[in-house]
């Protein structure tokens, strides 16, 4: 079955994680961070989930598995250590629900890839849930090859492009500018924290572009 790629915003979207072991505190890490309102309901849980709960990050139950508790969740993760619950979070589910079951992929109505992050770049690996251990290899590989500066570079490109859109110019013209700063020599400047140069030839190529149209 191959899948449809794409990146969801969970801001203020109701999500569920059954269990409380470290799988489900990596779920609900990437939850957090995306600004889901998390539940979780396990019978035990990490100190990690214990703490957001007297946080206020999240909504903890310390209490076995319901079929009432999916009731109210867009998105649900199965991330037990026992498999007939994960199955019975499965069961719980309506299709009209994103579920994930942990260890059975085959019941997934989504996966999660491996995932690198550069500021707002993210760069996810799936393999359909057919071998995560492949995804996380080629996640240490592009890690290597996708160093820490395109963070800055993709806030420097997301920056300009801002400035780029509300000039008055025609669209031949942006998109020109914008492929200009795809060049290499940005990102460079970037990787070598030459910030002020990367600055001046960016005002340079705006200048111009600005002279040229009048």
């Amino acid at each position: 079955m191959r899948h449809y790629p794409m990146m969801v915003n969970l801001q203020q979207k109701r999500c569920l994680v059954v269990g409380g072991g470290q799988v489900a505190e990596r779920k609900v890490r990437s939850l957090l961070e995306a600004g889901a309102e998390v539940s979780v309901v396990a019978p035990s849980c990490t100190e990690q989930i214990k703490d957001w709960s007297q946080e206020g990050k999240l909504s903890l139950q310390q209490r076995s598995f319901e079929q009432a508790d999916v009731v109210h969740a867009v998105l649900i993760i199965a991330a037990t250590s026992e498999p007939e619950v994960n199955l019975a979070v499965y069961e719980a589910c309506q299709s009209h629900q994103w579920i994930n079951i942990v260890d059975r992929p085959e019941l997934c109505t989504f996966t999660v890839p491996a995932v690198v992050e550069r500021g707002d770049m993210q760069i996810a690996i799936s393999t359909g849930g057919q071998n995560p251990g492949l995804a996380k290899k080629m996640r240490r590989q592009l890690e290597e090859w996708v160093g820490p500066e395109y963070g800055a570079y993709t806030q420097f490109l997301g920056e300009m492009r801002q400035r780029i859109l509300g000039l008055k110019l025609g669209e031949r013209e942006k998109r020109a500018i914008l492929a200009e700063l795809l060049d290499d020599r940005f990102l460079l400047w970037t990787r070598s924290g030459e910030f002020e140069r990367r600055d001046q030839e960016a005002e340079k190529l705006l200048q111009r572009s600005d002279a040229s149209d009048n």
